[in-house]
């Protein structure tokens, strides 16, 4: 078998697993809801950031494959949360935080990069559905845990305290944070305490209020639930009328 067969052939597979996955935005969803108790349970040094990091890196592979990227792209997104994930073993053995600050930000840009792909999917559909509005709740919930690796990216970039009297935050309180800053919850317990903190917690809370208030409540209005079921139904039913006939 020549090379070029081989290569048809490996890009069929290819082309049959990402099906498998299509829209499967329920599943990006529960792996972000995955990621989000082990963020919150776990702490973000050693071993149990490399888990948090396979977690978040399949989160990513997925929402990109079930928003019909090429598959070239979700490919080098595989490659991305590979090195990202080798960076975070490397430091919990070494326990050096430069290679998990690298892989943070690694983490950072393919949640960006899922995160725009699932968007970018859910307006451009052609009918709203429980897919489409699965979608968008996806990338609600994925902007919360993007925002908590940026937070504590910065955390361990900066010289002082991220937190304003919190000088050793404890597990879970960038993800905590992140997420009262992404509903606009604000309990006053964590707050920044200087920049860059304040600018990109700025940043969070007008995302998630946009977000919201445009992308998701005006999905939600479009919603016709059961109509895909009744069109169906309508067309099985003049299928049967047409063989009758």
């Amino acid at each position: 078998m020549n090379r070029g067969a081989i290569r048809d052939r490996r890009r069929q597979r290819w082309i049959e697993r990402a099906e498998r996955v299509r829209d499967e935005f329920g599943l990006v969803l529960l792996l972000v809801l995955t990621t989000y108790v082990l963020m919150s349970l776990l702490g973000d040094r050693g071993w149990p950031s490399v888990l948090i990091c396979v977690v978040t890196s399949a989160t990513s592979v997925i929402a990109l494959t079930s928003s019909h990227v090429r598959h070239q792209f979700v490919r080098l997104a595989i490659v991305f949360s590979l090195l990202s994930v080798a960076m975070a073993a490397v430091a919990a053995i070494s326990g050096a935080l430069l290679w998990l600050n690298v892989s943070g930000i690694i983490q950072v840009l393919l949640l960006v990069a899922a995160t725009g792909a699932v968007l970018l999917r859910v307006v451009t559909t052609a009918e709203v559905n429980s897919r489409t509005i699965l979608g968008a709740i996806s990338v609600y919930t994925v902007l919360g845990i993007l925002f908590t690796y940026v937070f504590a990216t910065i955390d361990r970039l900066q010289t002082g305290p991220f937190f304003e009297g919190v000088p050793h935050p404890q597990p879970g309180d960038f993800l905590f944070f992140s997420y009262t800053t992404l509903t606009t919850t604000g309990y006053g317990d964590l707050v920044p305490g200087g920049q860059p903190g304040r600018l990109v917690t700025g940043l969070e809370m007008m995302a998630g209020q946009i977000f919201l208030v445009t992308l998701v409540a005006g999905l939600v209005a479009l919603w016709r639930p059961g109509e895909a079921l009744r069109r169906r139904r309508e067309a099985r039913s003049q299928d049967t009328q047409a063989g009758a006939e």
